[in-house]
């Protein structure tokens, strides 16, 4: 009998969620990303944002290291699978493609998921564990097999969700005409509605949702101002909606938010142009540059012999850092051009203060006419750390924890929907 006891425990011990007694198809776990949001700007106090203050009032938050690329698609891919570029393949906000023609590389964003993210994600380990899956305006996820409801970033009236939200008026059919044309606050209005909809009919175990209105607002005018506030303050509205929507549902009791971001931003005043250096040093035809606001990609073939010319065409370009090589990129965790063909073979850093274009014309640094915003530079600068926010349930109050690294946050999701995520790197934040 003793034995018998010891051998229910033990299986009661394993089928327990991490979180509590209640089983994970039981409650929500809701993933909100406010894109381009820098972890420096929560140390405003008078910064508008009631409901996330609420949030963390409830719960903790912390500054999150974020991987490189700065960029967006990588980083909402670590925070899903947990690991780096290096293994889960975005270096860009798509797949790099070689042409062969033109540019030497395009950036091809609408590949299906399978074929552009390696590794398992966190919401393929939940589908497969039964339970249901939701993203709204998310990455890397075209025509995921392990979604089961979606709201895309290109949102299509004949798609279920759409249909859904169509005929019980939440959106009209001119709502989503040239969606992809309208101002970003209108569509994350649009996405919010579906956010919502979704939690109020669905309640997803996860829901994955994302919104730009700030990285927009970041990228024309720089943060730190009137307008950054303004978009802040506009997204912090969008989460109040979320967050009635699962009180709404009944779900408050039962709902974890991980509020996130995908990087910081730094203000810039004068852009660098690497093209137009390689093309004074007769070097255009044969190079291409792919800029990504703080750091440059930098392709040609024969890189033995090229290399040592593109560097001296670079040396000494105004606003220009650090020029890395292979020897530079397993520190910073990015894989090889033998391990993946969408690699560079140079990578350009600017200081602070400049940006990088890909223009073709013009100085090869010049002034911009007002301040504007960048990201993409390198993960080891501070500005470019991301916020974290978990409330809700399985959290309790802690108020700040050390700095953790956006890959914790898919082992975090993992153990939250009690399912397993072997291959991520990082570790579950402490909640509670």
């Amino acid at each position: 009998m003793r034995r018998l006891i010891v051998v229910i425990a033990a299986v009661a011990a394993l089928t327990v969620p991490a979180f509590g007694q209640k089983p994970a198809k039981q409650r929500m776990v809701v993933v909100i990303s406010l894109d381009g949001f820098p972890a420096y700007a929560l140390d405003d106090p008078k910064l508008p944002i009631p409901t996330l203050r609420r949030l963390i009032a409830k719960g903790v938050t912390a500054r999150m290291g974020t991987i490189n690329p700065t960029v967006t698609w990588p980083n909402h891919t670590a925070i899903v699978s947990g690991v780096r570029a290096d293994e889960h393949g975005l270096l860009a906000n798509g797949t790099i493609q070689k042409t062969g023609v033109g540019p030497a590389v395009k950036v091809e964003p609408m590949l299906e998921k399978e074929k552009m993210v390696h590794v398992p994600t966190v919401y393929d380990a939940a589908f497969k564990a039964g339970l249901t899956t939701a993203q709204v305006d998310w990455v890397a996820i075209e025509k995921a097999k392990t979604i089961t409801w979606s709201f895309a970033e290109w949102p299509s009236p004949g798609g279920p969700v759409e249909q859904e939200l169509l005929k019980k008026g939440a959106l009209s059919a001119g709502d989503l005409e040239n969606f992809t044309k309208a101002n970003i606050v209108f569509r994350d209005q649009t996405w919010t509605t579906a956010g919502v909809n979704l939690i109020r009919d669905h309640k997803p175990n996860l829901l994955l949702f994302h919104l730009l209105t700030l990285d927009t607002t970041h990228h024309q005018y720089g943060p730190g101002n009137l307008a950054a506030n303004d978009a802040i303050a506009f997204l912090d509205s969008c989460v109040a909606r979320l967050v009635e929507a699962v009180r709404a549902a009944g779900m408050e009791k039962d709902t974890t938010f991980i509020v996130v971001s995908d990087h910081g931003f730094k203000k810039y005043t004068n852009v660098i142009r690497p093209a137009v250096a390689l093309e004074a040093a007769g070097l255009g035809k044969d190079v291409f540059v792919l800029a990504e606001g703080g750091t440059a990609y930098v392709y040609f073939d024969q890189a033995a012999t090229m290399a040592p010319k593109v560097i001296a065409a670079l040396k000494g370009v105004d606003g220009l850092d650090k020029i890395l090589g292979p020897p530079d990129f397993p520190a910073m965790h990015l894989p090889s051009a033998d391990q993946d063909p969408q690699m560079y073979q140079l990578l350009l850093t600017a200081k602070d203060g400049y940006s990088f274009s890909g223009a073709t014309g013009g100085p090869v640094t010049a002034a911009v006419p007002q301040q504007a915003g960048s990201h993409g530079y390198l993960a080891s600068d501070p500005d470019m750390d991301a916020i974290f926010i978990a409330s809700g349930y399985g959290v309790k109050a802690g108020g700040k924890l050390d700095k953790i690294q956006n890959v914790d946050v898919a082992s975090t999701l993992a153990e939250l929907l009690g399912v397993k995520l072997p291959g991520a790197k990082g570790k579950p934040v402490p909640l509670n």
